[in-house]
């Protein structure tokens, strides 16, 4: 019985499970400051976009981590 499989799930479904948290906070938390202050918008996309990408490459990292498994 081979255990690779089940080790690439857990690496994955473990590794992903905290930026999708993250990417979820960030989201709220944008769209509660766009809707305090519209105005902010331009201010308050591009530095969202930059940490949901950095939360991202956590996901991607894990995913590297599951395919190196053998």
């Amino acid at each position: 019985m081979e255990i690779a499989p089940l080790a690439k799930a857990i690496a994955i479904g473990l590794g992903s499970i905290g930026p999708a948290i993250g990417i979820g906070m960030i989201g709220s938390k944008a769209m509660e400051a766009i809707g305090r202050n519209p105005e902010a918008s331009g201010k308050v996309f591009v530095p969202m976009l930059i940490a949901s990408a950095f939360a991202e490459a956590i996901a991607i990292y894990a995913l590297v981590i599951a395919f190196s498994i053998k």
